[in-house]
């Protein structure tokens, strides 16, 4: 499926599962219906897994927004007490769609307790209160962190995954990974085929010498390695240091959910000579979220001007990043969007996209791992790879083959699409767009 053609199914209304290799457009696709619901006035939650993920949207945690936290479970005093909640109600039932990113990362348990949370408030037996519930994510990434220990099973083993009568749509279109032979590598990971000749490949990647005019990020398993690093490359330069703090506005408890989230620190250190990456994405700018770079100068107000690998010079204003309802911001902060960059953690590096790196999946602990670090990657050329074990290319069983019926559900769904006269794509298109909500009670 093309991304015009998700996002005219999208725009029906219908409940959606958009999914896709990594570098097929989809954080791209969700900002684009975020931008037209948003034009159109319809009240949108908008929210990711994990903080990190929720920043790409500017959103806010799936946990946080419904209201249920750091639990995994609701009995009537739990939930009772969110109903009182009059920023969390208000939320919920000023909202007519819900969107979820990196779904991968939310587990089944949590899944169906947004379903309860939201059908409670909002006093409608459908699923999910009667939203429209737009998820978004690869199930060949990474899963729940603490998925193995608490066994809450993986999303799509949820009651709520079923009722949802979700229409898939998967897209195809490449935009990361322009390397045909490289591309070839992440197919045969997905589908669990043909990995001996995929780790021939990889095999020439092994301490491989790369054309690039900095030192290229490392992506590691381990925080404790990439901080280690990080400390180390910075030490060794003598140029001055310049420092940022971080601008925070608004309550405590929402700066720290943003901060959760944001890659960016709370207080920068950089040095001219130092690699780094930016956090943020800026079209307009020209830089996104993984784009990197060397420190060349500082500006005549001491902001930072980075030389990108494509040998563009930006300077590296202050970015906000928020959490808000409908127009109105309920907390931001503001920083310089950047970090250092000579290493990274994989988990970290999700949704990134990067023009060379040093990988180390030696050792890889969790499925999905090694899909996700390459895959960070544009082209094979880009990669020097610094160990591996025999866990880093596995991938969960369960999921190759739920990815073979989603990618027959989604061509169904396309056709269903197609076949829709015009007068009925429309009456879909204008029931999304009017401001009733009929619900089943």
């Amino acid at each position: 499926m093309t991304q015009k053609e998700a996002l005219e199914i999208i725009k029906t209304g219908e409940n959606i599962f958009l999914t896709g290799p990594a570098g097929c457009g989809k954080t791209f696709l969700l900002n684009t219906y975020l931008r037209f619901l948003q034009e159109n006035k319809i009240g949108v939650g908008v929210t990711a897994s994990t903080g990190i993920a929720a920043t790409h949207l500017d959103g806010r945690t799936i946990h946080s927004w419904c209201g249920i936290g750091i639990e995994d479970r609701l009995d009537q005093r739990k939930l009772k007490k969110i109903l009182h909640n009059r920023q969390t109600t208000e939320r919920v039932r000023s909202s007519k769609v819900l969107i979820i990113d990196e779904i991968s990362m939310l587990d089944a348990r949590r899944f169906d307790l947004v379903d309860t949370v939201c059908r409670a408030i909002r006093g409608d037996l459908r699923p999910f209160g009667g939203l429209q519930v737009v998820l978004c994510g690869d199930f060949f990434q990474l899963p729940p962190v603490r998925q193995q220990e608490n066994n809450d099973g993986v999303i799509f083993e949820s009651e709520a995954w079923q009722e949802l009568n979700l229409r898939i749509c998967y897209l195809e279109e490449q935009f990361r990974q322009e390397d045909k032979r490289f591309s070839s590598v992440l197919a045969s990971i997905r589908a669990n085929q043909n990995l001996e000749d995929s780790l021939a490949i990889l095999a020439e990647r092994l301490e491989a010498e790369l054309d690039f005019p900095l030192s290229p990020t490392k992506l590691f398993t381990h925080n404790q390695k990439v901080d280690t690093h990080n400390t180390w490359e910075l030490e060794k330069l003598t140029t001055p240091s310049r420092f940022y703090e971080m601008q925070v506005s608004g309550p405590a408890n929402l700066i720290k959910k943003i901060k959760d989230g944001c890659l960016a620190p709370e207080k920068l250190e950089l040095k001219s000579g130092a690699v780094v990456m930016f956090v943020r994405n800026n079209f307009v700018r020209g830089f996104v979220n993984g784009t990197i770079g060397e420190i060349v100068a500082f500006d005549g107000e001491g902001f930072p001007i980075v030389k990108t690998l494509r040998g563009n010079l930006i300077s590296a204003r202050p970015e906000t990043w928020r959490i808000g309802e409908g127009d109105e911001v309920l907390a931001s902060l503001s920083q310089v969007p950047l970090r250092l960059a000579w290493a990274i953690t994989v988990h970290k590096s999700q949704g990134m996209s990067l023009d060379c790196a040093e990988i180390d999946l030696s050792r890889s602990f969790e499925f999905g791992m090694g899909y996700v670090a390459l895959s960070r990657v544009r082209s094979l050329a880009g990669i020097r790879l610094l160990g591996i074990n025999q866990l880093a290319l596995q991938v969960d069983q369960r999921v190759i083959s739920l990815d073979q019926k989603l990618r027959q559900k989604s061509k169904e769904d396309l056709s269903w699409f197609k076949s829709l006269k015009l007068k009925d794509k429309k009456k879909l298109f204008e029931k999304l767009l009017s401001p009733s909500n009929d619900s089943l009670l």
